[in-house]
């Protein structure tokens, strides 16, 4: 999550008059109530302090991973009275890089006041450049941030800049998404109406229900044992998420915080033989839309368990399904029916590591969904 501050031109140059030196330093906890404050203002339009609930959740996701250090964390900008007039919300992340860990910074939310937070907002800025970074990424990134990123040294990854949308009942999935913004289209009246139609045209069209690829089927899982799955999988990446259980148990207890998206649950795609080849993490919202927060699979079976993933959530009756384009599974996914990219917001990466650079434009790198900021609450609660 980002906001557009025009004020911050290219991060080095400072406005001149700036007045005394303020000073950049590690959010802590007594923070928070300045902070969701800030927060209330530049992203929901209205000047009050965070209510319990905000400041709690704030205080959780940026103070509690097992990663977290001040050094690692969020950073905030006091002007010259003392007052917090930018920020710049992160959470520590532990990945692999060609078998070595690092500690990488998931930027979750870039807040400065206007022009009162215009020099706080350009100090931040520069300190996220790439020379200073081992990594860091945002993926939700707007249009002036990318900008930024890019001039401080940054990547833009165009695909993972990308949701996949698939259809299973389109009418009444265009009036869930609606109902977003029109609460009155999501109603169940016509919700009810609209799956009675939709329901009709499928057995017009059969090309709108998807089907399972070779002998495989769908077992449901523990989220612990999309762990176990997930790690021997993702060795095949350069770049992947280290997820020791520690962090990958926090992870899942923050992202099942998010009720707005449904509950957490997990399946796996087995064969015949019973061996597990790919397993999908996903937020369950019955007879709404399924959020799939990470897939993972085999190399070489990336067709038959994105295959088997729909054709499973086709069954239990969900109008659509969404999740962040991979590179891995673009050749899987795009063979489905149905089916819709949007740019979601752009995903963004820093590095001062040429080799972590080199793999990341190569597209040796596996990123996204626990892995980034999709269970927030930030982007759909507050």
């Amino acid at each position: 999550m980002t906001i557009e501050v025009e004020e911050i031109r290219a991060s080095e140059n400072i406005p001149a008059g700036a007045g005394p030196r303020r000073n950049i330093r590690p959010m802590t906890p007594g923070d928070v109530p300045a902070v969701g404050r800030l927060f209330n203002r530049i992203f929901r339009g209205h000047d009050r302090a965070p209510g319990d609930d905000l400041g709690r959740y704030i205080e959780t996701v940026f103070f509690g991973s097992p990663q977290y250090h001040p050094d690692l964390g969020s950073v905030v900008h006091e002007n010259a009275a003392g007052g917090i007039d930018s920020a710049i919300l992160s959470v520590p992340m532990a990945f692999m890089v060609n078998g070595h860990p690092i500690t990488a910074r998931l930027l979750c939310a870039f807040m400065a006041e206007s022009k009162a937070g215009a020099v706080g907002a350009a100090r931040l800025a520069r300190s996220m450049r790439a020379a200073r970074q081992d990594m860091c990424f945002s993926d939700n990134a707007s249009p002036v941030s990318a900008d930024h990123w890019a001039a401080g040294g940054g990547l833009v990854l165009p695909i993972q800049s990308l949701e996949w949308q698939r259809s299973f009942l389109p009418l009444t999935a265009a009036a869930i998404l609606a109902s977003r913004h029109l609460p009155v289209v999501g109603s169940p009246i016509l919700l009810g109406i609209l799956g009675l139609v939709d329901r009709a045209l499928r057995r017009l069209r059969p090309s709108m229900r998807p089907k399972a690829e070779g002998a495989c089927r769908i077992e449901p899982a523990g989220v612990e044992e999309f762990l176990e799955c997930a790690m021997p999988m993702l060795e095949r990446f350069a770049i992947r998420p280290a997820w020791s259980k520690s962090e990958f148990d926090w992870l899942v207890h923050i992202a099942s915080m998010n009720r707005s998206l449904g509950a957490l649950e997990c399946r796996k795609v087995v064969l015949a033989d019973g061996r597990t080849i790919g397993a999908f993490l996903f937020f369950r919202k019955p007879t709404g839309i399924a959020t799939v927060l990470n897939l993972v699979t085999e190399e070489g079976r990336e067709r038959d368990v994105a295959a088997a993933m729909f054709a499973r959530l086709d069954a239990e009756g969900y109008a659509l399904a969404v999740g962040m384009a991979q590179p891995f599974l673009m050749n899987a996914i795009s063979r489905q029916r149905w089916l819709s990219f949007r740019h979601r917001g752009y995903f963004c990466l820093v590095t001062r590591h040429a080799e972590l650079r080199q793999a990341a434009e190569r597209n040796d790198i596996y990123i996204g969904g626990l892995a980034s900021e999709t269970w927030s609450r930030l982007l759909t609660d507050f």
